[in-house]
C-alpha cells in the first residue's frame, strides 16, 4: 500500500523542466495523431476504416488525459492550510480544458468542511452556489448498481487508510449521465488518525465511449474477416465439388487412334483475392465426340461461384443432348439474364469430332483458342460472339477448323496476366504464343500445362485463371 500522506508533512512539487519537456510532447504528439484522425476517411460500410478511426480518437482521449495529468504533476500535492485550499489552476489550461474531465476534492473529517473544485461542480452539473456534497451524500448521485461500489472504497479509505482508485456512473441533474475515475488517499494527523480524504475525481465517459468504439469496430471487423473466411471456404468447396475431378490427363475416346489428350489447371490468385467464377471441363458426349469449354463470370466469392456451377452444369446439360456450340452459347446467354444474380461472362465451347477432326467452336466475349502446329502458333480467328448477359437475344456464331495430328489446342481465361493499362489479351496471348517452340517437345497435354503453368504460375496475378489443353492424336 502506498505510503500515507500527513497533514503536516505536504508533498514538494517536482522540477518543472523535465515536465515541461514531457507536456511540449504530449502537445506535439497529440497534434500529429489529430492530423492522422482528420485525414482518415470513414465509410460506414468499411470496419476496417470504422475501427482506425475508432482508434485515433482514442488515441487523441487518452493523450488529452496525459496532458492534463502532467500539468497537475507540474504543480504538485496541494498544502493543506487552514482552511482547505485546493491546487490552482495549472498555466496555460484552456477554458475548454477546464471544461473538463478532471475535478478534485477535500473532505475534512474533523470539520465536516467540504471544497469542490470548479471544475468539479462543472463535472457534477452541480451549480457552486448549491455548495459541494458531503461524503454520505455523494452516492445519491450514482447509479444505484454502483452505490455498493463507492461505500466500499470510501469505508476502506477511511478506516484502513487504503487508498481509493475505481470507477462509477452518475446521473446529472440535467439528467446525463458520466463515468467518472476517483482516486483518493487519506491524510493522517499528527496522532496517525485520518483527519482528511482527498480524491481527484476524472470524466472518463468519452474515454470510455471510445475504447467502447474500438471494441464494437474490432469486433465487427472480425465478423466481417471470420463472415470472408467462411465464404472462402464455401467457394473453394463449391470450386471443388465443379471442377473437373480428374487430374493428369484424359484421353477421347478412350480407344481411338486420333484421340485427343486433355489436360487441364486452375491457377489461384496471387494476391489474395477471394475465388472468382472461372471454369474448365472436358468431356465425351454420346455421339463420340468431345467437348471442350473454358469460361469466367465476374464477381468473386460464393456468388461468383454458384453462378459458375450453374452454367457450367446447364453447358454440359445441353452439350450431352447435341446442341452445337453457336446455339448453346445463346441459350447460356439466356440464361445468365435470368438469373436472380444478374452478372456478365465469357465463355469459349469447343465441339471436336475425331472422325473427321474438325473443331467446331463459338465464343462469348472470351479469348479465342491457340493453336500450335509444327513449332509455330496463331489464334484462331472468332465468330460473332457477345458477353454473356450483355444483351438479350444475342446471336452467336459458329466456326470449324481442321485439325491435324500433333496439334496442339490451348483454351484459357484472362486471368493470367494482370489487369491493367499496360496489360491485357494481347498480352496474354503473345506470351502463349511464345511457348510454340517448346510445346513439340511436350509428350502429352499434361507437359504442355506444365509448361503454361511455369510460365504464368511465378508471376503476380490479381485474379484466378484456367488453362485447359488439348493435344490431337494421330
Amino acid at each position: 500500500m502506498p505510503s500515507h500522506l500527513y497533514a503536516d508533512r505536504p508533498a514538494q512539487p517536482p522540477e518543472p523542466g523535465p515536465v515541461d519537456a514531457l507536456i511540449s510532447r504530449t502537445r506535439r504528439l497529440r497534434g500529429d495523431v489529430d492530423a492522422v484522425r482528420r485525414d482518415t476517411v470513414v465509410d460506414e460500410d468499411d470496419p476496417r476504416g470504422r475501427w482506425q478511426r475508432a482508434l485515433c480518437d482514442l488515441a487523441v482521449h487518452q493523450l488529452d488525459d496525459l496532458g492534463e495529468h502532467l500539468g497537475r504533476l507540474r504543480e504538485g500535492l496541494p498544502p493543506a492550510p487552514e482552511p482547505l485550499g485546493l491546487p490552482p489552476v495549472a498555466p496555460g489550461t484552456t477554458a475548454e480544458d477546464r471544461q473538463t474531465r478532471i475535478g478534485s476534492a477535500e473532505w475534512n473529517l474533523l470539520t465536516d468542511e467540504v471544497t469542490w473544485s470548479e471544475e468539479l461542480f462543472e463535472i457534477f452539473g452541480r451549480p457552486p452556489e448549491a455548495g459541494p456534497l458531503p461524503l454520505d451524500e455523494l452516492g445519491s448521485t450514482l447509479f444505484s448498481e454502483d452505490q455498493p461500489l463507492l461505500t466500499a472504497m470510501v469505508t476502506d479509505c477511511l478506516v484502513d487508510g487504503k487508498p481509493i482508485d475505481g470507477e462509477f456512473r452518475i446521473v446529472r441533474a440535467d439528467g446525463r449521465v458520466r463515468t467518472l475515475h476517483m482516486r483518493g488517499e487519506p491524510v493522517l494527523d499528527s496522532d496517525g488518525c485520518t483527519a482528511t480524504m482527498w480524491a481527484v475525481l476524472r470524466d472518463v465517459s468519452e474515454l470510455r465511449r471510445s475504447q467502447r468504439a474500438v471494441r464494437e469496430s474490432q469486433d465487427s471487423l472480425q465478423r466481417r474477416q471470420e463472415i470472408a473466411r467462411t465464404e472462402h471456404r464455401l467457394a473453394v468447396e463449391l470450386q471443388e465439388a465443379v471442377l473437373p475431378p480428374w487430374r493428369g490427363s484424359l484421353r477421347f475416346p478412350h480407344d481411338g487412334a486420333a484421340a485427343v489428350d486433355v489436360a487441364g489447371h486452375y491457377l489461384p490468385s496471387t494476391t489474395g483475392s477471394p475465388i472468382g467464377g472461372d471454369w474448365y471441363d472436358a468431356l465425351e458426349l454420346p455421339d463420340g465426340r468431345s467437348l471442350l469449354t473454358v469460361g469466367d463470370l465476374t464477381g468473386h466469392g460464393v456468388s461468383a461461384t454458384s453462378g459458375m456451377a450453374m452454367m457450367l452444369g446447364a453447358l454440359r446439360g445441353m452439350a450431352i443432348a447435341g446442341i452445337e456450340p453457336g446455339p448453346l452459347m445463346g441459350w447460356l446467354n439466356q440464361l445468365l439474364e435470368a438469373s436472380v444474380q444478374p452478372a456478365l461472362g465469357s465463355a469459349v465451347c469447343c465441339s471436336y469430332d475425331p472422325a473427321r477432326r474438325v473443331l467446331t467452336w463459338a465464343q462469348a466475349g472470351h479469348p479465342a483458342p491457340l493453336l500450335f502446329r509444327c513449332g509455330r502458333g496463331r489464334a484462331l480467328r472468332p465468330p460473332e460472339g457477345v458477353l454473356l448477359g450483355a444483351t438479350a437475344g444475342a446471336a452467336y456464331g459458329q466456326a470449324e477448323e481442321r485439325l491435324e495430328p500433333g496439334d496442339v489446342l490451348v483454351l484459357h481465361t484472362d486471368g493470367l496476366t494482370p489487369h491493367g493499362i499496360e496489360f491485357g489479351r494481347t498480352d496474354c496471348a503473345e506470351r502463349l504464343l511464345a511457348l510454340a517452340p517448346r510445346f513439340p517437345e511436350a509428350r502429352s497435354a499434361r507437359d504442355c500445362v506444365r509448361l503454361v503453368t511455369e510460365e504464368f504460375g511465378e508471376g503476380e496475378r490479381e485474379d484466378d485463371a484456367c488453362v485447359l489443353v488439348a493435344r490431337i492424336g494421330g
